[in-house]
């Protein structure tokens, strides 16, 4: 169970939350269960290698926070020379795997996105710099791009929105979780924003990005060719998303902040279900 833990699984599922709807957009219809599966398990190894990976270079700063001095490192499950050969074997496998049952383009983003999380985002940004989420998140916009390419075997206008979507979508998510986590965050010394700067600075950008998805969401809607499924639930749930960033921005507590936080998962999970029930409706698959 320690080296499933290092894959962050719980994080794996939230991406593949985006990866299967978006088949079904790309395909407008539903693919074949095999390259569905295919996908699914190619970047469930990428993702995972990805978590690992990140596992084994922030595990001096994990002894200094509550919410991850459990992780096996840590607690001495696993060690750092396991970690590092699991977290190789995975990206090994998510390539050779994805190139050989999907398509080298898929097999390439997958990877790449890996490359980015880890020296982008967990070397560099991460400890230096107030935009380390910012930045850094467009490592968890790609699995949108892996199954848009796994279907078409190219990256059109509809994909790029996605991405944007769930690259807006990150802050908001993170920055509210780091609300409630700031003082582990100085204890560590990581810049992220809800511990450096101002809870007014800190909500006005959290409500800001939110905007900015809401109107992403609906840009999706003529750009896809998305009918009243989608764009009404796209618009109520955009609606409800910036109704809990106003009342962070006017109370900022931590438990308003993980209010928010939880909002931002099921927003994701609906927002995507909706996209793939709209298709399904409207094609009659």
């Amino acid at each position: 169970m320690a080296f499933v833990a290092l894959t962050k699984p719980r994080i794996i599922e939230l991406l593949l939350v985006e990866t299967v709807p978006v088949m079904i957009v790309a395909e407008k219809g539903v693919p074949s269960v095999w390259l569905i599966v295919a996908t699914v398990l190619g970047g469930t190894f990428a993702a995972g290698g990805a978590n690992a990976f990140n596992m084994y270079l922030d595990r001096d700063i994990d002894r200094l926070m509550d919410r991850t001095k459990d992780r096996p490192l840590v607690t001495g499950e696993v060690t750092p020379t396991e970690t590092l050969t699991f977290a190789f074997v995975l990206e090994a496998v998510s390539f050779a795997w994805l190139w050989g049952f999907v398509n080298l383009l898929s097999a390439v983003l997958a990877v790449c996105a890996t490359l980015f999380y880890v020296f982008v985002y967990t070397i560099w940004l991460k400890r230096t710099s107030t935009r380390n989420i910012v930045i850094g998140g467009a490592a968890g916009a790609v699995p949108v791009l892996v199954g848009w390419s796994a279907v078409t075997n190219s990256l059109d206008w509809p994909a790029v929105v996605l991405f944007l979507i769930v690259f807006y979508w990150t802050p908001p998510h993170f920055w509210a979780l780091a609300i409630r986590y700031r003082e582990d965050y100085t204890a560590a010394e990581v810049p992220m924003l809800p511990s450096v700067a101002s809870m007014k600075v800190v909500t006005s950008r959290i409500l800001g990005y939110t905007l900015v998805l809401w109107a992403l969401t609906l840009l999706f809607v003529p750009v896809a060719g998305m009918g009243w499924i989608y764009t009404t639930s796209a618009a109520v749930l955009g609606a409800m998303f910036i109704w809990l960033a106003i009342g962070v921005a006017r109370r900022p507590e931590p438990a308003r902040a993980m209010r928010l936080f939880g909002w931002s998962i099921t927003y994701l999970v609906l927002l995507f279900a909706a996209m793939a029930a709209d298709q399904i409706v409207r094609t009659g698959v």
